[in-house]
């Protein structure tokens, strides 16, 4: 779960690196920083919650 907090850091230094190669200021591609953050957070969330519910199942408990 720990390396779900690394996707948007990589996505993020993704997206800077192609606003810099097609010569786009960094201020213009906000929009797509703030997507990148809202979409991974939903992302991280969503798999949060579904580990906080299943976590009392145990295929071993059987």
């Amino acid at each position: 779960m720990a390396k779900l907090f690394i996707f948007p850091l990589l996505l993020s230094l993704a997206w800077a690196l192609f606003l810099n190669f097609n010569g786009v200021p960094l201020k213009q591609g906000k929009k797509g920083f703030i997507y990148i953050i809202g979409i991974s957070l939903t992302i991280i969330l969503a798999l949060g919650f579904m580990l906080w519910l299943t976590a009392g199942q145990n295929i071993r408990s059987w």
